[in-house]
C-alpha cells in the first residue's frame, strides 16, 4: 500500500510539475504585442533569446530542412490542422506569401497536427491553394513548440535564427507581408 500512495504523490507531482510549464510557456507570450522588426543585419541568435529548435523537420515529400540550412533564412513555423477553419482561411494567404519570397531566402514550413493519410492531405493541398511543405507533427517539433494550445499558431524566426513572432490565431496576407519584409530585406 506504501509503494502506491508515493507512486500516486510521484505521478501527482510531475503532472503538476508539467502543468505549471505548459502554463509557463504557453501564457507568456503576448500574441497581442505590437511587433517592431528592424532592416537592420541579421545576427546569430544568442543565449537568452527564443531560438529557432535545433531540429531537423522533414514535409511529407522527404525533404529535409535541418537546422543548419534555415539559418541565414527567414523561417515561418505554422502550426494547423484540416479541421481548424480559421487555418484553412490562412492557407491561401500563406502560399502567396510564400510563391513570392521563396526564392528570396524564406522558408515556410506548415507543421500538421492532425493525422490525414496521404492521399487525403495531397487533396487538401490542391483544394486549399497550399504550396507550401507540410510537415507532420512529431513530439520533438511539438515539445520543441511548447505544444501549442490553439491552431494556427505561427512563428516568425529572422536570418540570425532569432524567434522575431509568435501569433495564435489566423494571419491574412497583408499581416504577413508586414513582418516578413523587413526580415527579407535584412542580409
Amino acid at each position: 500500500m506504501k509503494n502506491s500512495t508515493k507512486a500516486l504523490i510521484g505521478v501527482l507531482l510531475a503532472g503538476t510539475a508539467g502543468l505549471i510549464i505548459f502554463l509557463f510557456v504557453h501564457l507568456s507570450g503576448d500574441p497581442s504585442r505590437p511587433i517592431t522588426i528592424g532592416t537592420q543585419k541579421a545576427s546569430a541568435c544568442t543565449k537568452g533569446e527564443v531560438c529557432l529548435p535545433d531540429l531537423t523537420f522533414t514535409d511529407v515529400n522527404g525533404v529535409a530542412y535541418s537546422h543548419a540550412a534555415l539559418l541565414g533564412k527567414v523561417v515561418v513555423i505554422n502550426f494547423w490542422a484540416t479541421w481548424c477553419k480559421p487555418c484553412e482561411h490562412e492557407i491561401p494567404d500563406l502560399s502567396r506569401v510564400y510563391e513570392k519570397y521563396k526564392g528570396q531566402g524564406l522558408v515556410i514550413l506548415g507543421v500538421m497536427t492532425d493525422d490525414m493519410d496521404s492521399q487525403g492531405l495531397l487533396n487538401f493541398q490542391s483544394d486549399h491553394e497550399m504550396t507550401y511543405p507540410v510537415v507532420r507533427a512529431n513530439s520533438d517539433i511539438m515539445m520543441s513548440f511548447g505544444y501549442p494550445g490553439s491552431l494556427p499558431t505561427t512563428y516568425i524566426f529572422d536570418r540570425g535564427g532569432k524567434q522575431v513572432s509568435q501569433r495564435v490565431g489566423g494571419m491574412r496576407e497583408q499581416q504577413l507581408l508586414d513582418m516578413i519584409d523587413p526580415l527579407i530585406a535584412q542580409k
